[in-house]
């Protein structure tokens, strides 16, 4: 009797407990079926771009920000006015990445042995070191334990670290499963937009330039047609067409807000700002694009669609829908159907990192008579002095370091600037949009200087590097022909245009000059950046 009923309890007992265990099973499956679809109704708040012509769901829109939201935890911004996150400020796990330290290290160098370009990097006002970059100063912070994996070039999914291998190959960590175009997303901190020595820059570039195209949209509003450009691991870019060959200079009689976008000027542009050690501007390439199998044969935009046309020549060509110059006389037309652009790396969507877009003081007036106030008034500086945010901090002298860069480019066309909203007032400027700059080889245009010559002041560092790019070897147009004979359409700038950087740096540097001869002290000109670094 003794032994029935010990047996009777022991089967009890292992029923309960295979219960148990398989409602642990059960509820383990449950929440691992919740969590994708909770994750994909947090992203769900963006939307299409308007004129875009896809279809708000489709996977090539989907995509990026999906990864991002999964790859990237919450984020904070200032002025209270960022995106809301669906965890709580500093809910995510702060962890520093080491792919990250480890990915962006010292480039070799071993490769640039005899480059002036390398030995520009290696000079001490391009090693000042940086304030240290903490949780709060960067855009992003990741979550370590997400990897990327693409389930098939054609889904709109990805394998996070929950379905694939848990098991990294020794050595790796979730930061090297990232494409470029993420890893310079997560770079990018309240102080620059990527390091000085980037490793991942001859990659990004390289992607840009050659990277299969799966889609072509046009991108809503401006005033002349751009593409944005999907690649097939959820990188978007920003395609800029050829509209001038490199020896055309901008008639004399346009006014600067009737001028063509280049797209060499884009690409010149950002290898001056790198070489200027601003690196304010996203990563830009050249590329020659085939315009039927990489635009019109796979474009989603019905409205671009509807303006592709095969000229008397043979040529394909299209003009799109913008303010200026898109119709059947100002078409961009292919030989027969090939065509050079720009391929900027887009930044990170404003649903994820909102920036803020500010009114340059120095507008001009966009009116083919009027003038703008600072035209008028000589001491107009004074009033900006006074007027947030430029009262306090670095922003004003960040501004005049943009001055100085559109000056050098000749771009008349800067009526705003965009920064990053997450870092408040305290951080770098965007410089965006430069395809009117490297027009007019044989004019210097001495009122883009206007904001240093009314306000008499210059960050130290920036004066300092100025002067040393103005003296052999480290001549500003030499240093410039390097660095774009590596592009894939160079050359990108024509002699003339590169003579007169020299020109002009000689002009911004007799500016300052000015400014230093009637200051009370070197101080009242030149303000202290780099304290005892130099």
């Amino acid at each position: 009797m003794r032994c029935r009923l010990q047996t009777l309890v022991q089967r009890k007992f292992k029923i309960l407990l295979l219960f148990l265990l398989l409602s642990a099973l059960l509820l383990h499956l449950a929440m691992d079926l919740a969590l994708p679809t909770a994750r994909r109704l947090w992203s769900s708040g963006g939307k299409a771009p308007k004129g875009s012509g896809a279809m708000a769901g489709s996977p090539l829109l989907a995509g990026p920000k999906k990864l991002s939201l999964r790859i990237l935890q919450d984020f904070s911004g200032s002025n209270g006015s960022v995106e809301r996150s669906s965890h709580p400020q500093g809910a995510g796990p702060k962890i520093k990445d080491p792919g990250v330290q480890q990915q962006r290290g010292d480039v070799n160098r071993a490769r640039t042995k005899g480059s002036k370009l390398a030995a520009l990097f290696e000079h001490p006002l391009y090693n000042i070191p940086l304030p240290e970059v903490t949780d709060k100063d960067k855009l992003f912070v990741v979550n370590p334990m997400e990897k990327f994996s693409l389930q098939s070039s054609g889904s709109d999914e990805w394998v996070s670290s929950s379905k694939a291998e848990a098991i990294l190959p020794t050595g790796k960590t979730a930061y090297d499963t990232y494409p470029a175009w993420l890893k310079f997303h997560v770079g990018i901190n309240r102080y620059e937009l990527y390091p000085r020595r980037d490793p991942l820059l001859p990659t990004l570039l390289h992607d840009l330039a050659t990277m299969r195209i799966v889609s072509s949209v046009q991108k809503s509003g401006g005033t002349q047609l751009k593409l944005i450009m999907t690649f097939p691991n959820y990188g978007q870019a920003l395609f800029k067409p050829m509209k001038q060959s490199r020896d055309q200079e901008t008639p004399m009689d346009f006014f600067y807000f009737s001028d063509f976008e280049r797209h060499n000027a884009e690409i010149a542009a950002f290898h001056l700002d790198r070489i200027l050690d601003f690196r304010r501007i996203p990563p830009v390439s050249g590329r020659l694009v085939n315009i039927t199998k990489e635009i019109r044969d796979i474009t989603t935009d019905k409205k671009l669609a509807k303006t592709f046309f095969i000229s008397p020549a043979g040529n394909v060509c299209f003009y799109g829908e913008c303010s200026y110059y898109c119709s059947t006389e100002h078409a961009l037309c292919g030989k027969p159907d090939q065509l050079e652009g720009s391929v900027a790396a887009l930044l990170p969507d404003k649903t994820l990192a909102k920036r803020r877009s500010w009114r340059s003081p120095w507008r001009r007036s966009y009116h083919k008579s009027k003038k703008a106030e600072w035209e008028l008034n000589p001491n107009y500086c004074a009033q900006v002095r006074q007027t947030p945010p430029y009262d306090r901090g670095h922003r004003l002298l960040d501004l005049i370091d943009m001055t100085v860069l559109d000056f050098l480019m000749g771009n008349m066309d800067r009526h705003h600037y965009e920064t990053f909203e997450k870092f408040g007032n305290d951080t770098f400027l965007l410089h965006l949009d430069n395809g009117r700059g490297f027009g007019k080889h044989s004019h210097d245009e001495m009122s883009i200087l206007a904001p240093l010559q009314q306000c008499c002041s210059i960050k130290k560092s920036t004066y300092l590097r100025l002067q040393l790019l103005a003296t052999r070897p480290y001549l500003l147009s030499e240093l410039l022909r390097e660095a774009l004979a590596a592009d894939p359409l160079a050359p990108i700038l024509t002699e003339p245009h590169l003579r007169a950087l020299d020109r002009r740096l000689g002009k911004v540097l007799a500016a300052v000059g000015r400014c230093l001869a009637r200051a009370a002290w070197p101080g009242e000109v030149l303000v202290d950046d780099v304290g005892p670094w130099v």
